[in-house]
């Protein structure tokens, strides 16, 4: 039998590696497919061809672990056709791969220390993707250590620290195969120990918070096309709101009102609660405090806007060209304003972490609401956009926010996840399908873990070291 071509070998690799960061039980043995992945890509001497292996795995591992965009496309255009520009941005995230592999080879010679260089690249290119307008730090490699224990280790170093933990084992696994043991067995003393805190954790105490959720089921195209108005909305989000007990703080999701501009009060929303606001003098997607004479208390807009989704780069320059996107899917592009800082909503003498919808990929967001003192995280959220395994992965990710901050943390979503999570990022409650409430009961926190202390350096100070061990290695 002849051997399979090389891109084929690349795209399997990539994708087996992708495969692990859908929502499954044995996620966590990502570091298996990773190491297959390092054999390959080091398989060929020469650092162009190197990349482009790297190119073909990348891609692959891009397009099956975000393939639900080819459905949001297909959505917003209105034809499964246009689905497949989705096919750009997976191409485009295999090339970082590809330019981290070709440095990678030109930087370190031997195949042992090439594959080294690339589990230490990785970790620093997943942070690379936390930064700048167009960052996307969606398939991230700690993300996979959800299914065990090992994954509390985030309070440390982060979801990255979980990612240096998959990649240095998927290394010490290659170097194994290739009669270097000491690694391997470095990794499995690590693993112990990641697991062994992770078991002694337990959840931290504090008052409760009774708090009122909501799940929707809206059309989003509909209702960014004005096909869908206001009104049927508000009408079924104060239906249920009618479900609120005594002592309830009601939370309700991503744009959930809109205005002209920022209101001193919300007449249709019965406080005292916590709201997604959409203005368009300034134009922004926030979310907003409301005392129980309705009155807005504090606002705090939404940090990171969504690229090519809410941010468009070079937009003034550009309006020609996305005027005639804007005409097809029936909506304006861009105009948003991000946050400039960000400070925790005030209500009722509590300090809450609120953030919106796709902020909660982004770690740095709740480190630094709860570095100033919130007690509680809320995340407003319109998962509407989303297809199939997004929805999941994106709760997933914000179950990993609690876990670093030691916080627990709310949401209430339009065609999401409405859940209360604690502080281990555990699913207390869940209401994943159809219109509905969740009475929850959240506590009330205090504290601050290393991760909020120090953020990703710890996770970049391994990575670091996992470039020196390839030095070493090459000499």
């Amino acid at each position: 039998m002849p051997p399979l071509p090389t891109p084929l070998l690349g795209l399997l690799a990539g994708a087996l590696l992708a495969a692990c960061g859908l929502p499954l039980p044995w996620s966590f043995l990502s570091y298996l497919p990773l190491a297959l992945l390092l054999v390959f890509v080091t398989g060929d001497p020469t650092p162009r061809r190197l990349a482009l292996r790297m190119w073909w795995a990348g891609t692959a591992y891009s397009a099956v672990h975000l393939w639900w965009l080819t459905a949001f496309l297909a959505k917003l255009f209105g034809t499964p056709v246009l689905g497949a520009l989705a096919a750009l941005l997976f191409a485009l995230e295999g090339a970082f791969l590809a330019v981290m592999a070709s440095l990678a080879a030109r930087l370190f010679t031997s195949r042992e220390a090439r594959v080294w260089a690339l589990a230490g690249g990785w970790v620093l290119l997943e942070w690379l993707r936390f930064l700048g307008p167009l960052a996307f730090p969606w398939p991230t490699l700690g993300y996979t250590l959800l299914p065990t224990p090992a994954v509390q280790i985030a309070d440390l170093g982060g979801v990255l620290l979980g990612s240096v933990l998959v990649a240095a084992t998927a290394a010490a696994l290659v170097s194994f195969w290739w009669g270097r043991r000491p690694p391997l067995v470095l990794m499995s003393a690590l693993w112990v120990a990641a697991l062994a805190y992770g078991v002694t954790r337990v959840p931290g105490p504090g008052p409760v918070q009774p708090t009122l959720l909501l799940r929707t089921e809206f059309d989003s195209f509909g209702r960014a096309t004005r096909q869908l108005g206001p009104a049927e909305q508000l009408e079924v989000q104060q239906r249920l709101s009618a479900a609120r007990r005594p002592g309830e703080t009601l939370v309700w999701s991503e744009t959930a009102l809109t205005r002209p501009g920022v209101p001193a009060r919300l007449p249709e929303f019965p406080g005292p609660g916590i709201s997604g606001l959409g203005t368009s003098q300034p134009r922004q997607n926030a979310v907003v405090s409301v005392d129980a004479a309705r009155r807005v208390l504090s606002l705090n807009r939404k940090a990171r806007l969504v690229p090519f989704g809410e941010y468009f780069p070079l937009y003034g320059a550009l309006r020609p060209a996305y005027r005639v996107i804007e005409q097809a899917v029936g909506f304006e592009l861009g105009g948003l304003t991000p946050a400039r800082t960000l400070t925790p909503l005030t209500l009722n003498g509590v300090l809450y972490g609120a953030y919106v919808c796709y902020d909660s990929v982004f770690p740095w967001v709740a480190r630094q609401l709860t570095a100033q003192g919130a007690r509680l995280l809320v995340n407003v959220s319109n998962d509407g956009w989303y297809d199939g395994w997004g929805v999941t992965q994106h709760f997933m990710m914000g179950r990993v926010r609690a876990i670093e901050t030691r916080r627990w943390l709310v949401r209430s979503v339009n065609q999401g996840v409405a859940a209360a999570v604690n502080d281990l990022g555990q699913p207390v409650q869940v209401l994943a399908r159809g219109e509905g409430t969740l009475h929850a009961r959240p506590r009330l926190l205090t504290g601050q873990t290393p991760y909020v202390r120090y953020g990703d350096l710890p996770a970049l100070g391994l990575a670091a070291l996992l470039l020196l061990y390839a030095r070493r290695l090459d000499r």
